[in-house]
């Protein structure tokens, strides 16, 4: 059997080069600071054993990773995709890469990354929670690791946040279905344990109060999850329902595309007798069967955001923690607009 090839170190290097450990560390760190002659001598050996260098050890010495970690709660959905993008492309303009995890809506999971993320010392987190006791995030605090949370504006922390005016954004969705009709709605929720659905359940009831309407005019379907799966067990017991509503708003388009396959399977149409308003507005909103309305957060701009404020906070300059608050839009489609 073939013996395994030994790794090649530094001590390698420096004994073939005929150099100290010292003068080959200045050469791959400090490389200005060795003679030319020399340098290009131990560059020259260090081609030719191949050898690597331990970016993890030398980062670990120096305390300053060129890791940044992104955790957020589910990684199946294009929303949390396109936080990634932003976060990656502002992280790769700073010379660091990007670690992202997805935490499945779980916070025994979410727990166990960011364990993960101390471990590795990562620059920084960007961090979406589904912990709603926040006792995640203050366990990880003690690892004085710097954080920003994305999606969500901390209540009970200071650190920096980048996240949508939800109130408001439920509050358009909701104001447009009163607007053309509807009177009795309901909304198809997600874990009530999530700021963000709470938020956006607050929005639509100062929607309907703006309108003079009772908050009875609004049913609400929880969930477990926030995916399609859930979606369409919602649109089952939607269609259940004794009195049914004559329109929907969901708190993720994932939601409201798998309410729209329980109602197409039904024979419901949308929107002559239902209407269907999504959140998020990611690519599969207008591609749907019947393009779907939804809210649009500008997802890649908050991903590049949140990356920014960390960037800032780690870069050893002063730094105030800032919570970054962006509006959404509607964006009007077919699902909506009945006999148009």
């Amino acid at each position: 059997m073939a013996q395994k090839a030994q790794k090649v170190g530094i001590k390698d290097v420096a004994r073939e080069a005929g150099v100290s450990l010292g003068t080959v560390s200045n050469v791959l760190n400090r490389p200005g600071t060795v003679a030319e002659e020399t340098r290009v001598r131990v560059v020259s050996v260090i081609e030719r054993l191949g050898y690597v260098r331990s970016e993890s050890a030398r980062q670990l010495r120096a305390g300053e990773s060129r890791i940044m970690g992104l955790l957020v709660l589910d990684m199946g959905n294009p929303f949390f995709v396109d936080i990634a993008r932003g976060a990656e492309r502002a992280a790769r303009a700073a010379g660091l890469g990007v670690m992202v995890c997805n935490s499945a809506q779980d916070p025994d999971e979410e727990a166990e990354y960011l364990s993960l993320f101390a471990e590795q010392r990562v620059r920084g987190v960007l961090l979406t929670p589904s912990d709603a006791s926040s006792r995640n995030i203050e366990t990880f605090r003690r690892h004085r690791i710097p954080f920003v949370l994305v999606d969500r504006v901390g209540a009970k922390t200071v650190e920096c946040s980048v996240s949508t005016d939800d109130v408001l954004g439920s509050a358009l969705a909701v104001r447009h279905l009163i607007e053309t009709g509807h009177r009795s709605l309901a909304y198809v929720s997600g874990p009530p344990g999530l700021q963000q659905v709470r938020n956006r359940r607050a929005g639509a009831l100062h929607a309907l109060a703006g309108a003079g309407l009772p908050p009875g005019a609004l049913r609400e379907l929880p969930t477990e999850r926030l995916d399609v799966s859930a979606g369409r067990d919602a649109g089952a017991r939607l269609l259940g329902l004794g009195d049914r509503p004559t329109a929907v708003f969901c708190a993720n388009d994932l939601l409201a595309l798998g309410v729209l396959q329980s109602l197409y399977a039904a024979g419901v149409s949308v929107p002559d007798e239902m209407a269907l308003v999504g959140y998020d507005d990611i690519e599969f909103a207008a591609a749907a069967a019947v393009p779907l309305t939804s809210v649009r957060q500008p997802a890649v701009r908050m991903g590049a955001l949140a990356a920014e404020l960390l960037l800032e906070e780690t870069s050893g300059v002063d730094h105030t923690h800032r919570q970054v608050v962006l509006e959404p839009e509607l964006v009007v489609r077919r699902s909506t607009l009945a006999g148009r």
